[in-house]
């Protein structure tokens, strides 16, 4: 894959991650054996939140914002006031009103409104691992891709805090992270892996976040890949929506055949699809992203704005 521009592989991420987040919007919430019956094999509307093909969910309007929020340089409380603009006044949502907002987000929000600090408003306890953060944190992982690793980590578990503050969420950010900017280098997704698990297994071997390894242990054994579907989670669970999107990467070999597993893994389709579709298109790259789909997206030439500006104005393209 070294054809492949930096360039174009972040335009890939970003729009594979949109139109992943879209293909699993309409059977949000929906099961495993409900996809067994009827596949998703394309871009398709309606359905859960009853919108026209194409809209994409709260995670993509996260992502949107945390891109814009990055434009000029990393500040948290930028970030942080885009997503009180999200939540109030529909700022990156397809059709002007956030939906499908998750708990842990919005009582982040709730609190940023009330004045706490950007970075202090994410929740810290053990059931604030929600997959909130990690669904958004793809172009941190783009801004931060030529630092060096400890400072990947920092910016990740920094903007993870926002809306989540827990140790657990902030690895999931920091590994996310690690493998976008292996894939950048034009690393094969089991290389970008590998490498990514012994640097997470150092890394993390610090009193902050060694007791959370252990969460991560199906990951670190480097053969994640070798389960079985039906050992793959597809909840809303941070580690669970981790490890099902380097599942669904490592086990299929395009773009489009990563993002439908993802959403044909049922639950929560859109998550899973985003974290997935973010990988898969830093990989082979915005020209395997089909057309079609991102034709198909609500607001397409306002993303792709923002996509041109960001790529542009980070530096990295």
């Amino acid at each position: 894959m070294t054809d492949v521009s930096r360039r174009d592989r972040m335009l890939g991420g970003l729009w594979g991650a949109v139109v992943g987040d879209a293909l699993g919007v309409p059977v949000e919430f929906r099961g495993r054996d409900a996809r067994k019956r009827d596949p998703v094999t394309d871009m398709r509307g309606y359905g859960t939140f009853n919108l026209p093909a194409g809209s994409w969910s709260d995670d993509s309007s996260l992502m949107l914002c945390t891109a814009q929020g990055l434009l000029d340089g990393f500040d948290t409380e930028r970030i942080g006031d885009l997503f009180v603009s999200w939540f109030t006044a529909g700022l990156w949502t397809p059709h002007g009103q956030a939906f499908d907002v998750g708990r842990g987000t919005w009582q982040a929000i709730s609190r940023m409104q009330l004045g706490t600090p950007a970075e202090s408003a994410g929740g810290r306890e053990e059931s604030n691992n929600g997959n909130g953060s990690l669904m958004r944190i793809l172009p941190v992982a783009f801004y931060s891709a030529t630092m060096g690793d400890e400072e990947v980590l920092r910016l990740a578990h920094r903007a993870s805090a926002v809306t989540h503050g827990h140790p657990r969420s902030m690895i999931a950010c920091g590994v996310y992270c690690l493998i976008v900017a292996a894939l950048l280098d034009g690393m094969t997704p089991r290389e970008a892996y590998l490498l990514t698990m012994e640097k997470a297994g150092r890394l993390y071997s610090g009193p902050s976040f060694s007791e959370e390894l252990a969460h991560f242990s199906r990951l670190l054994s480097g053969d994640i890949d070798a389960l079985l579907e039906a050992a793959i989670e597809s909840d809303g669970y941070v580690v669970h929506t981790l490890e099902a999107s380097l599942w669904c990467l490592l086990t299929t070999d395009s773009y489009g055949s990563a993002v439908l597993k993802a959403v044909n893994l049922g639950w929560d389709t859109d998550t899973t699809a985003i974290v997935t579709g973010g990988l898969a298109g830093t990989h082979y790259g915005l020209e395997a992203v089909p057309r079609q789909w991102r034709d198909a997206i609500v607001r397409k030439q306002e993303i792709e704005a923002l996509f041109e500006r960001f790529v542009e104005g980070i530096g990295n393209g």
